[in-house]
C-alpha cells in the first residue's frame, strides 16, 4: 500500500510554555485578582475548550463564563456589548489567540487584570496550508484552487490565524501543557487557592496523558494511515500519532473545494485504502458526503470539540475524543 507521509513544516513558535509563562506572567497582575460577592474567581473562556480547562482546573473556587455557545461556530463569534462589558468585570479571561479575531481584539481592549493566551503556553506549528503536503507539485492551479496561496493562509473568511494552526487542544499533550500553564496562572490570581488549582491541574494532566498513551496504543497498529476531514483541524493530532490528514477545504471550515481538489482526493483515497469522509458536528456536512457519495467512501463523524451540543458523542472533551478514536479505529482498520 502506498502512504504518502505529510511533511509538516517545523515552524514552531520561538516561544515555548516557559516563555509563554513569561509572557503570562506580564500579562497578569502582581497582586491577587479580585474576586467575586461569592469569594470565586470570575473567568471569561472564550470557547469550549478553554472553558474546560477553567472550569477542571478552577473546580469551585472560580466562575467561569463561556463567549461562545453550544452549538455556535467559534471562528466567527461577535462580541456584544453586554460580553465587553463582562470582560471589564472579570478577574480573568482565557482564550487562544487567533481562532477568534474578534475575542482577541476585545480581550486586549480591555482592563481585564489577567489575560491567559493559551497559545503561549505550548508551541504552534503551520498545518493546512499545503494541499495533502505537496504545494509546491500544485502551484499551476493554486489560485484555481484556494484564491490564491494568501487566502489559505490569511483566510478571506475572517480565518486569520497568522499561518498557525491553533488547534492545539485535540492533541492530548499540547493540551496538558496548556492546563499546566492555566493552573499556575490561576494560583498567582488568587493565591488563596493555590493547592487547590495545583492539585486540579495535577490530576487534568494525568487525565490528558491517559488520553495519549490510549491514541498511541489504539493507533499504532492501523491498514491505513490517512484519513480525510472537512477541514484541517486534526494537523497536531495526525502528527503526534503518525497519521496523515488530507483536508477537503484546509484550515477554514466553511471554505469550498475546487473541482481539481475533490479529483485529487477520489484519487488519494483509492490510492492509500481510505475509507471514510470525516465531517463535523457544527459545519454543514454537503461537501463531505458529496465527496464520499463520488468515491464510494463511508462517513462519519470527527469531533473538532469547539462545543459540547445534543449531536456530541460525549458529554465532555475527554469522552469526545474517546469516541473520535475509536471513529478512527474503524476507518483506518485498527488491529
Amino acid at each position: 500500500m502506498n502512504v504518502r507521509r505529510h511533511l509538516i513544516p517545523r515552524t514552531a513558535l520561538a516561544a515555548t510554555a516557559v516563555l509563554g509563562l513569561a509572557t503570562l506572567s506580564a500579562c497578569a497582575s502582581d497582586d491577587a485578582a479580585a474576586t467575586n460577592n461569592k469569594g470565586k474567581l470570575d473567568v471569561v473562556a472564550s470557547f469550549y475548550p478553554m472553558q474546560y480547562l477553567a472550569e477542571r482546573i478552577g473546580g469551585k473556587h472560580v466562575e467561569v463564563t463561556g463567549l461562545t455557545e453550544p452549538g455556535q461556530e467559534p471562528h466567527d463569534l461577535e462580541i456584544s456589548a453586554k460580553q465587553r462589558a463582562q470582560l471589564e468585570e472579570s478577574d480573568a479571561a482565557l482564550y487562544l489567540k487567533g481562532l477568534q479575531p474578534n475575542v482577541d481584539e476585545a480581550i486586549s481592549q480591555s482592563g481585564i487584570k489577567t489575560k491567559i493566551d493559551a497559545a503561549t503556553l505550548t508551541s504552534l506549528e503551520k498545518h493546512g496550508t499545503e494541499v495533502g503536503g505537496h504545494a509546491e507539485e500544485h502551484d499551476e492551479h493554486a489560485e484555481d484552487e484556494h484564491g490564491e496561496h494568501d487566502e489559505h493562509e490569511g483566510h478571506d473568511h475572517g480565518h486569520d490565524h497568522g499561518g498557525q494552526d491553533p488547534h492545539i487542544w485535540l492533541d492530548p499533550v499540547r493540551y496538558a501543557e496548556v492546563a499546566e500553564g492555566v493552573g499556575k496562572a490561576f494560583a498567582k490570581a488568587d493565591p488563596k487557592h493555590r493547592a487547590t488549582y495545583e492539585k486540579n491541574t495535577e490530576a487534568l494532566v494525568k487525565k490528558l496523558k491517559g488520553l495519549d498513551t490510549e491514541f498511541k496504543n489504539g493507533l499504532k497498529d492501523t491498514k491505513s494511515k490517512v484519513f480525510i476531514t472537512t477541514h484541517a483541524a486534526f494537523g497536531y493530532l495526525a502528527e503526534r500519532y503518525g497519521l496523515t490528514e488530507e483536508a477537503i477545504t484546509g484550515l477554514d471550515p466553511e471554505g469550498e473545494p475546487s473541482a481539481n481538489r475533490v479529483r485529487e482526493l477520489q484519487k488519494m483515497a483509492k490510492a492509500d485504502g481510505v475509507t471514510t469522509v470525516f465531517y463535523e458536528t457544527l459545519v454543514s456536512d454537503k461537501t463531505a458526503r458529496t465527496l464520499a457519495d463520488d468515491a464510494k467512501l463511508k462517513t462519519d463523524v470527527l469531533d473538532p470539540i469547539e462545543g459540547i451540543t445534543e449531536k456530541s458523542r460525549g458529554d465532555d472533551y475527554v469522552q469526545v475524543m474517546r469516541s473520535n478514536l475509536k471513529s478512527l479505529r474503524t476507518a483506518l482498520g485498527a488491529k
